[in-house]
Order: C-alpha cells, then sequence, then structure tokens
C-alpha cells in the first residue's frame, strides 16, 4: 500500500534544518488538495446520488477507525449546528467508541464483530447513506460496517488513499484519494488525512447546499444556541430582507429561531403558510420565496 511506503524523499528528514523538515510538511498538503481535485467526478458522482437518497428522509451515517474515524466524526458532528441537519438523522460509528475520539483503543479497528452489531443496533438500512473513510483502504471495523450497511441495502461511499482496496471496490461510489507515501511512513495524519478532511468538506457541503440549507451563501438554516449565532441569525435577516434589527429580532422569536421562516414572515407571511411553503418546496427557501411571489395578487 501507497500509504505505508518509504519514500526516498524523506529518508533523511529527521536530519533535515526545522525550517526545510516545515517547508516540505506544508508542500505535501498541496498534493493532498490535488488528489481531491482528480478525484471530483467521483464526489459528484457520490453527492448526486446521496442527494437523491435523503431528500425526504434517511440518515447520514459516517463510519471509521483512528485518524480516519475522528475525521469522518467531526464532519459528521459540524452538520447540526452549521446546517441544522437533524440530530435522528446523524450517526456516527466509531471504532472503540468516544474513547477512541481522544486516544487510541488497543485492538478497536479489527472489531468485526462490534461493527455488525452497531449497525445492526442502529437498523441501518435502504433509506440511509453510508460513508466510509479509511486511509487503508481495509480497515477490518470500517469495511465490517460498509458490507453490513449494504447488505441491509444502504447507500454506500467509500473513502480511501489506497488504489482497488477492498472499501472501494465494494462501496456503491469509490472516492480514491491519491496522495501516496507519507513524509513519515505510514503516518496517514498527514497527506491522507488532510485529503480526506478536504472531500468530507466538499461532500457533506455541496450536499446541505443541494437539500436547501444554504440561500445567498448563508446557513439559513443555523441553529442559534449561543449569543454569537443569534445575532448572525439576525444579521442574516437584516441583509436578506433589508428589515431592522429590531423587526428580525421578533420575526426570529415568531418563527421559534428559524431564519427561513423568518424570511417569510416578514416578506408578510403568516407562520401556517410559510411552514406551508417551506414544506412544499422541501425545505427550500429560495423556492419558497419564488413560489409565494407567484401566488401573491399583484
Amino acid at each position: 500500500m501507497k500509504t505505508e511506503e518509504s519514500s526516498p524523499r524523506y529518508s533523511s528528514i529527521d536530519r533535515w534544518e526545522p525550517a526545510d523538515v516545515l517547508e516540505s510538511l506544508i508542500e505535501g498538503q498541496f498534493s493532498a488538495v490535488a488528489a481531491v481535485r482528480a478525484a471530483l467526478p467521483a464526489v459528484l458522482s457520490a453527492v448526486s446520488a446521496m442527494e437523491a437518497k435523503l431528500r425526504e428522509r434517511g440518515r447520514l451515517v459516517y463510519a471509521g477507525a483512528g485518524t480516519s474515524g475522528r475525521l469522518a466524526v467531526q464532519d459528521g458532528a459540524e452538520l447540526a449546528p452549521t446546517f441544522g441537519w437533524p440530530s435522528d438523522r446523524l450517526v456516527l460509528l466509531m471504532a472503540g467508541g468516544r474513547d477512541a475520539l481522544l486516544r487510541s483503543v488497543e485492538g478497536a479497528e479489527d472489531d468485526i464483530a462490534e461493527a455488525r452489531r452497531l449497525v445492526d443496533q442502529h437498523a441501518i438500512g435502504a433509506d440511509d447513506v453510508l460513508v466510509a473513510v479509511a486511509a487503508s483502504g481495509t480497515t477490518p471495523f470500517t469495511l465490517a460496517c460498509l458490507r453490513e450497511a449494504r447488505a441491509r441495502g444502504a447507500l454506500t461511499i467509500g473513502i480511501a488513499n489506497n488504489r482497488e482496496t477492498p472499501i472501494l471496490q465494494e462501496s456503491h461510489h469509490p472516492i480514491f484519494l491519491d496522495t501516496g507515501p507519507e513524509p513519515i511512513a505510514g503516518s496517514t495524519r498527514l497527506r491522507a488525512g488532510t485529503a480526506q478532511k478536504i472531500a468530507l468538506n466538499a461532500i457533506s457541503t455541496s450536499l446541505m447546499i443541494l437539500l436547501g440549507r444554504v440561500y445567498c451563501g448563508l446557513m439559513v438554516d443555523v441553529r442559534a444556541s449561543n449569543e454569537k449565532l443569534v445575532r448572525r441569525s439576525e444579521d442574516m435577516l437584516v441583509k436578506l430582507t433589508g428589515c431592522r434589527r429590531s423587526d428580525a429580532r421578533d420575526a426570529l422569536d415568531r418563527a421559534s429561531g428559524s431564519v427561513k421562516l423568518a424570511v417569510l414572515l416578514l416578506h408578510g407571511c403568516d407562520s401556517e403558510r410559510a411552514e406551508m411553503l417551506l414544506d412544499r418546496c422541501q425545505g427550500h427557501l429560495g423556492k419558497a420565496l419564488a413560489l409565494m411571489s407567484r401566488s401573491d395578487p399583484g
């Protein structure tokens, strides 16, 4: 596997000057970006399939171990506060559980039985999408999650940094990130990890955009869980409608914090009609506004 090989270029890295070490490590991150760009057609295919599956129901499931698992969990965990993705539509399968987020859990990545148990426990099935991430492409826990989920009818996305490995061969939508050998042999928290992070960011963000959780470049499904986010919600309403901040605050109160509903209220809708419009447009604010304009006389 390329990710485990030693690169002759870095064979004496421990004897380099610190500035040279840093320059080389930073340079390596550009190759991670290039690897994701090269995989763009595969990423686009995966996102399109995910959007079709998750448009109305179903859950987004992330599976991984070690560094790859932590990156996957981080990507999933950020969907709720940023895009308002419902917690009951998110499943995070991390080898070793919560403890493994902060430290290595011995043997966790090899625990096939636990992987199968978790997929069964969460009743992952035909409505769901599972994203399996593993630099090696062979991690037993992650591969078992993917196999079990696929057998139950779930759409599967496989992300790996080695070509023609099981996670790529057995997923519906394989995404190969060709990052090659690491500056420190086998340390996939470097190039491979960066490429995975970029790919996960691109996949989940574009998915949320397609699902109507972004409007005019703003995260209009944000959950205002603190004062900063309350102010951000008010700022969005002022920008989108031209209203006064006091009116934005009042609309948010009437909309129970929903920026989308508040926008429609500020355009003259009552609460019932605003909810109906958003429901009819599957949560797309732009479509709801267009529908409102067409249905309003004059």
